[in-house]
């Protein structure tokens, strides 16, 4: 018999029981597209950390000098009270940075944690819980900021500590419709006017979390208003990808001079771009990677052995069918072949359901959460490969249950 003939006879099989075929799939196609979904969503991710989160807390071709480093997740009593005892990052270090890196695009001095939240006020309008931050004139070169109105703040504005300030799209928004009639208004934060000089273009949202809440005050205007901070953060943007490595080491020896440490003492500061938000990502991924094939797992051996038992009562319903067959000159291999091919083909079939069903589900998550998702082809690859191994494996042996029915007594079945 052709192989296509066997799935040819397959799929009329599948169609005449079309309900049986869906219940016996159902392990399948549950697995498979939980597999698909899951994968979808984890590599949307990471791919998500790389390029937005990541670069959206430091910039891209850029790192920063830190007090503490950039970490998510926990960290023992013991590492928290040693980062504690560091020097601040301090104005007079940006001068040695500086100096270290003549070739950097930018570099700039902003306030870091605890970074103050503040009611923003015009007239009877009113943005609550803003992001008030200082930075110094280069920072939105640092950062890739584009200017949706007016214009950024100068070092001028620094030194002569002015009382000015640039918005975040959102507050700019909602205060005053648009950007462009929000320039030379004055707003109040914290009680304190300030002149708006521009407004920067949407960033958007990571995680649901917009980045447009902000006012962004002249650094040293901003130590008057809130004090200096427990630490300050150093952000330098390189011209190109390949020489950031280099410049955070000459960074970093600038920064060893500075606060005077030993050859052998270790650093009193961090030199960090956004790898360990995307390292910990990673970790946190291979965990879920590692659990994700046990439940896969599990359900496909239940959908096999439910697939199997379908087809050894298929052979016994169809035993007189075979003992025809058999007479009209069908060998073993002609039946074995016929019934593997049925397997493989039901299979093939969940794997297939399966698959749209996860692309379906990983195209809801996206719709319906913050979340991201990718879907891959080694996944997709995954999915159709599970779908004809699971009917090989556990199609064989209704397969050979078949082929070795006697023609006579299969012919006087009932």
């Amino acid at each position: 018999m052709p192989v296509y003939e066997a799935v040819l006879l397959a799929l009329q099989a599948v169609w005449s029981h079309k309900l049986r075929s869906f219940f016996t799939l159902l392990g399948i196609i549950v697995s498979v597209a939980f597999l698909v979904a899951v994968v979808a969503v984890i590599q949307g991710m990471n791919a998500y950390v790389r390029e937005r989160l990541a670069g959206a807390i430091v910039g891209v071709n850029a790192f920063q000098v830190r007090r503490d480093p950039i970490q998510v997740g926990f960290i023992d009593d013991e590492e928290y009270r040693r980062i504690q005892r560091r020097p601040i990052i301090a104005p007079e270090d940006v001068p040695l940075v500086e100096r270290a890196l003549p070739d950097a695009q930018a570099i700039a001095l902003q306030s870091g944690w605890p970074t103050p939240m503040a009611d923003v006020h015009w007239r009877d309008r009113t943005v609550g819980d803003a992001f008030v931050f200082g930075v110094t004139a280069p920072y939105v070169v640092v950062q890739d900021y584009q200017f949706a109105a007016g214009e950024p703040l100068t070092d001028t504005d620094v030194r002569e500590r002015r009382f000015v300030g640039v918005l975040g799209f959102d507050v700019a928004d909602k205060l005053f419709g648009s950007p462009a009639q929000a320039v030379g208004q004055t707003i109040r934060v914290r009680g304190t006017q300030f002149t708006v000089k521009g407004v920067i273009a949407k960033k958007g949202t990571v995680l649901g979390q917009s980045w447009d809440g902000f006012v962004m005050l002249p650094l040293t205007t901003f130590e008057m208003l809130y004090g200096r901070r427990q630490t300050m953060v150093i952000s330098v943007k390189m011209t190109t990808a390949v020489s950031v490595n280099d410049g955070m080491l000459r960074a970093e020896e600038a920064m060893r001079i500075a606060h005077r440490l030993r050859p052998s003492a270790e650093d009193d500061f961090t030199v960090d771009t956004g790898e360990g938000l995307i390292a910990f990502w990673a970790k946190l991924t291979r965990v879920i990677f590692n659990v994700v094939p046990a439940v896969v797992i599990i359900g496909v051996v239940v959908g096999g052995i439910v697939i199997m038992n379908i087809m050894l009562m298929s052979v016994t319903e169809r035993t007189r069918e075979i003992g025809v067959r058999k007479s009209l000159g069908a060998s073993r291999r002609d039946i074995r072949r016929q019934f593997l091919a049925e397997s493989m083909t039901l299979s093939l079939l969940g794997g297939v359901a399966g698959l749209a069903a996860g692309l379906g589900l990983a195209v809801l998550v996206q719709a319906a959460t913050p979340l991201p998702a990718r879907v891959t082809l080694w996944s997709v690859g995954v999915a159709l490969s599970l779908g004809i191994s699971v009917g090989v494996v556990f199609g064989v042996y209704p397969a050979i249950r078949a082929a070795r029915l006697d023609p006579i007594e299969a012919l006087r079945y009932e």
